[in-house]
């Protein structure tokens, strides 16, 4: 097969394989592999459906739209859908058993008011201060939530909330909370079967927030969500290979400027290769200068700065060619770097590295 200029290799059977390694690591406990944002850069739909080829109990999306389009590649799963703006389309969402998360009363009045029952998983803030009821608003909610399920217009199967995995403390002070507002609920009459807290970090290190399912996202695609962890200390295996093809090779003297700025400078008798991936295709410009590459099993690093659509490394006398592959990351078992490796040298996330992939970027799936 040939590749592609630009190429994101995803193997599907490491995200079934990771699924399964943290089924066993939260010891039985349902998984939701969420696919949210292109399943993390990864590819929605294929990632879906390896995630529940690995025993995925059920889907996690932000939106409606991403949901709607996993029902219309005929994934029949549970999905969750939690983040929405004031013209989302509920009738649509109950209509494709789309599950609604639900984080304040007047959003509550307008699933309550669309056709059909809709299935929701209410939200509370216990502590990270994004979107959920506040504690001070949501005996308001649960008291409607309670009068919508009793006329038939809701079903509540659902309660949850996000730790900030701010350390252990903050951890358990949010879990206390987190705990604390769903005995609030069953007290307004309500009785969710679905209550999930954790994510990755804290379904792998907060036992007692799994309660009876967790939401995995960076994890499930092979990535670290920890600083002091890599993927294989968890047992995971990186899913993408980012790469590139080489388009130019040339030799040049010393004292030659390399890309804009000429912040980098040859400083003797060198060999540059041009390799035809940037800041448009998601490669992060914060990595100019810092971002490591492997080319032909060794490791280099991008001379000067990363523009709109390539960037240049300097190779010194290693032999390279027009048509040989620059791996910008992937398994480091493999010997390439990782996401993290990149991350470190942008000074970000490895999330964010996976996630920013963009549309020229062909994924090809193995």
């Amino acid at each position: 097969m040939v590749s592609a200029l630009r190429e994101a290799r995803v193997d599907l059977g490491a995200i079934s394989r990771n699924v399964e390694t943290i089924r066993r690591a939260v010891d039985g406990v349902d998984v939701m592999v969420v696919v949210k944002a292109n399943g993390y850069g990864h590819g929605a739909v294929e990632s879906a459906r390896a995630a529940i080829a690995g025993g995925a109990a059920s889907l996690g999306v932000v939106e409606i739209e991403e949901a709607l389009a996993l029902r219309a590649a005929g994934i029949d799963a549970p999905v969750l859908a939690w983040l929405h703006g004031r013209d989302a389309d509920f009738a649509a969402a109950t209509d494709a058993r789309i599950d609604l998360g639900v984080n304040h009363v007047e959003q509550l009045e307008r699933v309550a008011a669309a056709d059909g029952t809709a299935v929701v998983h209410l939200k509370v803030d216990s502590g990270l201060g994004r979107n959920g009821s506040s504690e001070a608003e949501c005996a308001a909610l649960f008291a409607a939530a309670a009068g919508h399920e009793r006329a038939g217009r809701i079903r509540v199967a659902g309660f949850f909330s996000h730790l900030a995995n701010a350390g252990r403390a903050a951890d358990d002070a949010q879990l206390r909370r987190f705990t604390a507002m769903l005995e609030q609920a069953i007290a307004a009459g309500l009785d969710p079967s679905v209550v999930h807290l954790a994510a990755s970090a804290g379904a792998l290190r907060v036992p007692g927030a799994r309660f009876g399912l967790v939401r995995v996202g960076v994890s499930a695609y092979g990535l670290s969500p920890f600083d002091d962890a890599s993927s294989a200390d968890l047992g995971l295996t990186p899913a993408m290979e980012l790469s590139a093809e080489i388009v130019s090779v040339k030799r040049v003297p010393a004292g030659s400027g390399v890309s804009y700025g000429h912040d980098y400078v040859t400083p003797r008798e060198t060999t540059l290769a041009l390799v035809p991936i940037g800041y448009a295709d998601g490669i992060p410009r914060h990595a100019s200068g810092t971002g490591p590459v492997s080319i032909g099993g060794e490791r280099f690093t991008i001379s000067g700065r990363v523009a709109m659509d390539q960037f240049v490394v300097d190779v010194g006398d290693t032999p390279v060619s027009v048509g040989d592959r620059a791996v910008l990351f992937g398994d480091p078992l493999t010997g390439v770097p990782s996401a993290t490796d990149w991350a470190d040298a942008a000074g970000t996330i490895n999330y964010e590295i996976v996630t920013r992939i963009g549309g020229r970027v062909a994924r090809r799936y193995v």
